[in-house]
């Protein structure tokens, strides 16, 4: 859940309390049918002519899971005393704390004639029974096929004895600010609905890796999930996930995960029944300005190596320190960019890829592996305070020299170097910057440090070349970052 001031960002099911009421909704189709590259989305005098082509491949979704009651729940009285028995009447009319059916409503749509549904992962998470009903009032039960938590899809298929209607999906990057879409589900359990909007903004981010949403003023609301969003020519550029809202209710601001992201991932869970994303093996961070004036770079893009693990690209031969500027020959221009781009390569395939070191560009084959397969690495414990005495103020820090105890602590090889961080000047750029005690400064200027007089030696180094910052590589926990220190 994400917040901002009084507002929330919600992902909910009609399991959740009213107060945490949300967002929904993620339609996608799985293109059976070609895209039409249409570029038309002018709105008509009446939206009647498309919700009558659409509606019949969108459908509501019914799930239903057995839920544990909450045990010890509510008011606190003594034992034995005459309200026991009333609160525990109240807390649970039943008498007993047996599991009990709990059901969900939600939205999706047909991709294929022959019964394949896309809809929201959080629509059926934990369901043991889903039921589609479609726009005629026919009933069938689904099973599912597979989900992506990550871009809140799933793919359910039912089994009919007639083709079903279904959609297709459009280019999502076709989309302009300012285009009519219209979104169509089950909001709040009242059957099949139709709305209308413009796109009011592309590219949004919430939490996501992949996100990339398109923004609409297209009234969504709870039990929308999974719903698709459509163009003027009835083709899906979206699914309706979240909503920005105070109080859970509809106020304009909605967000579609786009078409151009989703279709990738319904092909993936149709052919093999989960995703198979590339997998580069490295630790980015985007190139900031003054992280490009503290490494001599002209513009401020690509994404920054900050770790290289064991994996594709060690095997390559990038390293730390390194800037990705081209992958598979498509320009680099933020560490999200790079992120989306390997996840959406084949795993096992070599791709070139192109990086700035020491201000010359190199040419490295990295063959992609699997993310899935490298995904929840234990990492290392962090840093906690060093009782080495040495220690010399710069930069707004207290630092000292790791030791074995802090080596063993970190989990850190017996050869592992940098300096330890004691304390942080609260008025410090360091401290505005995110340092704290306990992180490990391991490099200075892209140069190992092992000495505290490394540190000074970086710094005049930086100095004497006429920058205004010194690089510093930073690990907290097992997870690099690349901080630029003014030295002024």
């Amino acid at each position: 859940m994400l917040t901002t001031a009084k507002t929330q960002i919600l992902r909910i099911d009609e399991r959740t309390s009213p107060r945490l009421v949300l967002a929904l909704s993620l339609g996608i189709g799985l293109a059976l049918a070609p895209a039409i590259q249409a570029r038309a989305f002018s709105a008509p005098e009446s939206f009647s002519s498309l919700a009558e082509q659409i509606s019949p491949s969108v459908v509501n979704i019914t799930t239903s899971a057995m839920v544990a009651r909450p045990a010890d729940s509510g008011p606190m009285v003594p034992e034995g005393s005459p309200f026991e028995d009333f609160f525990k009447d109240f807390q649970n009319p039943d008498g007993d704390n047996q599991p009990r059916r709990s059901e969900a409503l939600g939205s999706g749509f047909v991709v294929s004639e022959d019964g394949y549904i896309v809809t929201n992962n959080h629509v059926i998470e934990g369901a043991d029974q889903i039921e589609i009903e479609f726009f005629s009032g026919e009933r069938l039960d689904a099973k599912l096929v597979g989900t992506d938590p990550k871009t809140d899809i799933a793919l359910l298929k039912v089994e009919s004895d007639k083709p079903l209607a279904f959609v297709a999906f459009g280019d999502s990057d076709l989309m302009r600010v300012g285009d009519w879409v219209v979104a169509m589900g089950n909001p709040l359990g009242q059957g099949f609905s139709v709305s209308a909007g413009i796109v009011s903004a592309r590219n949004r981010e919430l939490s996501g890796s992949y996100d990339d949403y398109i923004q609409t003023d297209a009234a969504i609301n709870r039990g929308n999930s999974g719903g698709p969003l459509f163009n003027m020519n009835g083709q899906v550029v979206g699914v309706n996930t979240a909503i920005l809202s105070p109080n859970g209710g509809s106020i304009g601001i909605g967000f579609s995960m786009a078409s151009n992201v989703v279709t990738k991932v319904v092909d993936q869970l149709r052919e093999f029944g989960e995703t198979r994303r590339g997998w580069l093996g490295v630790r980015i961070q985007d190139v900031t300005p003054d992280v490009a004036e503290a490494m001599g770079l002209s513009v401020a893009k690509g994404a920054l190596v900050t770790d290289v693990p064991e994996g594709p690209a060690k095997d390559a031969g990038i390293l730390g320190g390194d800037v990705i500027t081209l992958f598979d020959g498509q320009e680099v221009a933020s560490s999200r960019d790079l992120t989306r781009r390997v996840g959406d390569a084949p795993v096992g395939e070599a791709v070139p890829v192109v990086v700035l070191r020491d201000g010359a560009s190199k040419t490295l084959q990295v063959t992609l592996g699997r993310r899935e397969d490298a995904e929840a690495q234990p990492t290392p414990a962090a840093a906690t305070k060093p009782s080495e005495p040495n220690q010399r103020e710069m930069l707004g820090l207290s630092l000292t020299l790791l030791s074995d105890e802090e080596r063993t602590t970190l989990g850190l090889p017996a050869d592992a170097a940098g300096l330890l961080v004691v304390k942080v000047d609260e008025a410090s750029e360091a401290f505005e910057k995110g340092l704290r005690e306990g992180d490990l400064i391991t490099e200075a200027g892209q140069q190992k440090l092992v000495r505290l007089k490394d540190l000074e030696e970086r710094v005049s180094e930086a100095k004497d070349a006429g920058r205004k910052s010194v690089l510093l590589l930073i690990r907290r926990g097992g997870d690099p970052r690349f901080v630029a220190l003014g030295i002024e």
